[in-house]
């Protein structure tokens, strides 16, 4: 089994994962000619893929996803709820109907999911949670195959019990550090009310909510945390990537984790993890 993100960020997001028969893409924000770009990079094309899976209707998570699914002939996992938002959440470029466009493209295509059932797409299992997010309906997963686990969330607020239990024996994590609270509050870009979306328990997770997890919550079995959905204006890599380790280091001596964190970013895949 194997993972990269292709991209993750305010700009677009899209992760693939895949097992020696079956690769599936979690979201398709970044643009269809980027995700194909980004595809052949690492030997692939969309008519490779074996499923689309969207996570919830926000642009940067599927702002690529009708032009992709003229190249793409999987199926899309959608919940009927996201499925309906992706529908009526655009922004119209005044060249026609987007809406019935993209009910055009979707036609016979989706596959509805929901948070509180697994479902298989080729050989491997994808257990679905709801995560906590100003979207319908917004969920993380589990992704499963030879006794391998792989998480993926992000654009969530808050870390609830659920999530925690999910994230409990992961090989790999793909977990959001969106900002720094410090950097937000004192970004000159962002009005009061987006920084109040962001910091909400409904926004998006800090670098230092994502420490307090990895050391109080995080069961430190994951050989790899990968850091997700970086903002570009309100925090930095480099200190995203210092506050998670930190945290790693000040776990308790009786509970240590030999975890890397990898940072993902906007620009660029990551490199390929193997298990």
């Amino acid at each position: 089994m194997k993972f990269i993100v292709l991209g993750s960020g305010s700009s677009g997001n899209a992760v693939l994962i895949c097992s020696e028969k079956t690769r599936v893409l979690v979201d398709a924000g970044l643009s269809a000619r980027e995700i194909g770009r980004r595809l052949a990079l690492v030997g692939l094309t969309p008519a490779d893929l074996d499923g689309i899976i969207i996570t919830h209707e926000h642009s940067d998570h599927v702002g690529g996803l009708r032009t992709l699914l003229s190249s793409a002939k999987c199926s899309v996992y959608i919940s009927g709820e996201t499925e309906d938002a992706y529908y009526r959440t655009y922004r119209s470029n005044g060249n026609g109907n987007e809406s019935e466009r993209r009910r055009d493209a979707m036609k016979q295509r989706a596959i509805p999911v929901n948070a509180n059932s697994s479902f298989c797409i080729g050989d491997i299992d994808f257990e679905p949670f709801t995560v906590p997010h100003d979207a319908v309906d917004n969920f993380g997963f589990v992704a499963k195959h030879g006794g391998i686990r792989m998480a993926a969330l992000t654009d969530f607020g808050h870390m609830t019990r659920l999530m925690c239990e999910r994230l409990t024996g992961c090989d790999l994590i793909f977990i959001e550090s969106n900002h720094s609270r410090d950097m937000l509050r004192a970004c000159p870009m962002y009005s009061w009310s987006l920084k109040q979306r962001i910091a909400s328990r409904h926004g998006h997770f800090s670098n230092e909510d994502l420490a307090d997890w990895l050391m109080r919550d995080f069961d430190g079995s994951a050989r790899h945390v990968i850091l997700a959905h970086l903002s570009q204006r309100a925090n930095d890599p480099a200190l995203a990537r210092i506050t998670a380790e930190s945290a790693l280091q000040m776990r308790a001596p009786l509970f240590p984790a030999e975890t890397k964190i990898t940072l993902s970013n906007h620009r660029e895949p990551t490199e390929w993890f193997y298990f």
